[in-house]
């Protein structure tokens, strides 16, 4: 019989967390998966009140993700998917423990620490056939898409240079601080155990460059990065600029000490013939501007949209939609390819419209290259 409704399991975000909150409430808006186990917290109090708030069966709420990708793989009604919200340093061996098991995967970025883990990741889902996701949200977005599709349809012509920012305030206190007591929120970010090599640009300057990657279809070739830690062990600047495969060059900056800013990501691609510019605070909205004519301000749910935009929209024009709809498209676009997996069905190259392995691995490519420029001395380096 036909599948039409997925089982699926978590990995981290407990009751506590903000990302795993989000992830939950994103899924259920596609109504076409469910909840039906994890390993939330190594806390076992945590742990178990997700499972009680989610009314999941006690002996599906696992005390670690191993025993979790076991015991579910060898169920009749196990899990179709895992999705991993955990932070950065335990993103490679669950992918790979479920990997293993031939359960599909989706998971927060930046995908591993190393560029050979996250290969590694990429060879065990192909030689198991198996789907996974990375998580870089904002390609959710319906502007996003419609920029893209702006964008191959020659509306701005040839790119010529790519102007990005993603500035926030909420670590400026951190400048200089050594009281580990006084330090802000999510301490582990800065952690280079749990963190990984950075901070500021692999947790948002990353999004810089997939979300300029997917609309522009252009894949970087090297970096020349300026990483600044403030007295911290990583980074809390990054002033970065790139140059893509094909000659086009740009500037990359990101910030979390920049006052006054509070998750101020904006694309700026220019054109010979016209201009792009998305502000992710804005989302509904997206501003072209042809060479010789006044600026346009397009708005979402709008007669104009092209297709393949209009069609993740949920809600009517005048209605806002933000960082709940962009996790859910992101989640029906991997789980409606899972479901057709599960049915034994081809997927087509427009069922796989959305971030994946590849795109997880070029991510820890830039972020190692920016990494090692800024080591160097702000040298030219290859991604």
């Amino acid at each position: 019989m036909e599948r039409r409704i997925l089982r699926w399991g978590m990995v981290g975000g407990d009751l506590n967390a903000f990302i795993g909150d989000v992830h939950r409430k994103a899924c259920a808006m596609n109504e076409n998966a469910v909840l039906v186990c994890g390993s939330f917290s190594r806390r076992a109090d945590r742990n178990q009140a997700v499972g009680m708030h989610y009314g999941l069966d006690p002996e599906r709420v696992y005390p670690d993700y191993e025993t979790m990708a076991a015991q579910e793989a060898a169920r009749e009604d196990g899990i179709d998917w895992v999705s991993i919200c955990t932070p950065n340093d335990s993103h490679y061996p669950i992918a790979k423990a479920f990997l293993e098991r031939g359960i599909h995967v989706y998971c927060e970025k930046p995908l591993t620490f190393t560029v050979e883990q996250a290969e590694e990741l990429k060879a065990l889902a192909e030689e198991k056939g198996l789907l996974f996701g990375v998580n870089y949200s904002h390609s959710g977005n319906v502007m996003v898409h419609e920029a893209r599709e702006l964008v191959r349809s020659g509306a701005i012509g040839e790119l010529i240079n790519v102007n990005c920012e993603y500035f926030q305030e909420y670590l400026v206190d951190d400048i200089g601080n050594q009281d580990t007591e006084m330090l802000q929120l999510s301490s582990w970010r800065k952690d280079p155990e749990i963190s990984g090599g950075s901070n500021c640009v692999g947790d948002i300057c990353s999004h810089i460059e997939h979300t300029v990657s997917f609309i522009t279809g252009m894949k970087l070739k090297r970096v020349c990065a300026l990483l600044d830690t403030y007295g911290q062990p990583l980074d809390l600047n990054a002033n970065i600029l790139v140059e893509f495969e094909n000659g086009c060059h740009g500037v990359f900056a990101s910030s979390q000490v920049c006052i006054g800013h509070m998750n101020g990501l904006v694309v700026r691609l220019f054109g010979t013939k016209g201009a792009i510019e998305w502000v992710q605070e804005e989302p509904n909205t997206l501003k072209l501007t042809k060479k010789g004519q006044p600026t346009q301000i397009l708005n979402r749910g709008m007669g104009y949209i092209s297709p393949a935009a209009a069609g993740m929209e949920r809600l009517p024009f005048g209605h806002p939609e933000g960082l709940y709809e962009a996790f859910a498209n992101m989640y029906r676009a991997f789980t409606y390819a899972v479901l057709k997996k599960v049915n034994g069905e081809e997927l087509t190259r427009e069922d796989l419209d959305f971030p994946n392995v590849d795109d997880g691995i070029r991510g820890v490519r830039f972020i190692t290259a920016s990494l090692k420029s800024s080591r160097n001395g702000a040298v030219w380096t290859e991604v």
